[in-house]
């Protein structure tokens, strides 16, 4: 707290200081206009001068900007040649890192959530004999399939065979 009042002071302070600073230099380059007791001729050649010094410093402005907005725009063409120049950036060859979905949800959600990715817990569970009849299998020789189906008596019974039973 001690530290904290100390700094507010010189914040204070500091804010005190630019200010003055700010004052004094005014003072410094703006002279104080005499307007009372002037005839209307020269209100009218002060009002001139005045507007002269305005449009001065506004070209002076204007001139500045422009070359900051030069300079800007060179900037960002260098930088784009200076990119170019380097050529395309090139990804580095990454590694496979293996990690368990247990793993992977700790380090995402912190060691104090409890999460447990147990992906065979809401599985329905089958018996194999139950897939076993659904396909039977059969072993035969394979040159006597292939010999069938040879030539064009083998495309026609493969179309009988994909015909009969839409028929029925």
């Amino acid at each position: 707290s001690l530290m904290l009042a100390k700094a507010k002071e010189e914040w204070d302070q500091e804010i005190v200081d630019k200010q003055t600073e700010k004052e004094r230099y005014l003072s410094e380059r703006i002279t104080p206009l005499h307007t009372s007791g002037l005839s209307l001729s020269q209100l009218q050649d002060l009002c001139r001068e005045l507007h002269e010094k305005v449009e001065i410093v506004d070209e002076e402005r204007y001139d500045i900007e422009a070359k900051c907005n030069h300079n800007t725009r060179e900037i960002k063409d260098l930088k784009i040649k200076v990119l170019d120049l380097r050529g395309k950036f090139k990804r580095p060859p990454l590694r496979r890192v293996r990690v368990s979905a247990d793993a992977m949800l700790r380090a995402l959600l912190g060691s104090k959530h409890k999460v447990s990715m147990d992906l065979r817990a809401n599985l329905k569970s089958v018996k194999k004999e139950d897939t076993e009849k659904e396909r039977p299998v059969e072993v035969g020789d394979w040159r006597k399939n292939v010999e069938a189906m040879s030539g064009m008596e083998g495309r026609k019974k493969m179309f009988d065979a994909a015909k009969s039973p839409t028929g029925q």
